[in-house]
């Protein structure tokens, strides 16, 4: 079994549903005690949103290249960076590392290739949302990118920050959400990339009838699929 490498705490709320979905994988992959071999740095997220919201974009790469080094050093095969938003900055990152990064948006475009959509609805922070780093990775792959309106963009990365990076689950922001899928539905989208880590923490697969595919659960398991020996080891991230 490979060691999978995870860059997280960006937010812990979502890193530790990394931490579970991995062993799961493994354990139900394997069975008995089987659980998944992990190196993880957690950085502190504080420091990472004001430098984001500065846009300085330079000093989270630098940070995260570290951190990145840390886990390559404790013997990871691969890495996972646990955020949508930080993979703006993953070539920078891969640039220090000799370990290839799994890069999630790719992993989240060959499962939507795999179920035959062709248009999706993403939710995500204002920073995935609006630039290109990550949907121009889906759009290669021949996937066609909607997103909500200003309005709509704003609440939903509000949430994001306000409410699901510490924790609070309300039904009230459940149902924003459920409006924004609606909305984007309502313009053709077939489906809805949850493109933040902490979003499956708020909206489920119950809440609406548009399929949902959560990044995170998409990342776990085909970083299991990838230390188990069944998928390739993933190419270097450019």
């Amino acid at each position: 079994m490979k060691t999978i490498g995870l860059l997280g705490g960006m937010s812990w709320e979502s890193t530790q549903s990394y931490y579970r979905l991995l062993n799961e994988g493994v354990r139900d992959a394997l069975g008995g005690l089987h659980s998944a071999r992990l190196a993880l740095f957690s950085v502190d997220f504080a420091e990472i949103e004001r430098l984001q919201h500065l846009g300085d974009w330079a000093a989270t790469a630098e940070i995260l290249s570290a951190a990145a080094q840390s886990v390559q050093a404790a013997g990871a095969d691969f890495l996972l960076i646990c955020t949508n938003t930080m993979h703006k900055v993953a070539p920078q990152i891969q640039a220090q590392l000799s370990i290839p990064i799994l890069h999630l948006a790719d992993a989240t475009a060959l499962a939507l290739k795999q179920d035959g959509i062709q248009r999706v609805g993403l939710l995500g922070t204002r920073f995935t949302m609006e630039q290109s780093f990550y949907r121009d990775r889906l759009v290669a792959q021949g996937i066609e990118v909607l997103t909500p309106d200003d309005a709509g963009r704003d609440q939903v990365h509000r949430i994001i920050y306000q409410e699901l990076c510490q924790g609070q689950i309300l039904v009230s922001s459940r149902e924003r959400y459920c409006d924004q899928v609606a909305a984007l539905v309502a313009e053709g989208a077939e489906a809805m990339v949850l493109g933040c880590t902490e979003i499956g923490l708020l909206l489920r697969p119950q809440d609406v009838a548009t399929p949902l595919y959560d990044t995170t659960v998409i990342h776990a398991r085909e970083a299991v699929s990838v230390a188990l020996g069944r998928s390739p080891l993933p190419d270097f991230v450019v």
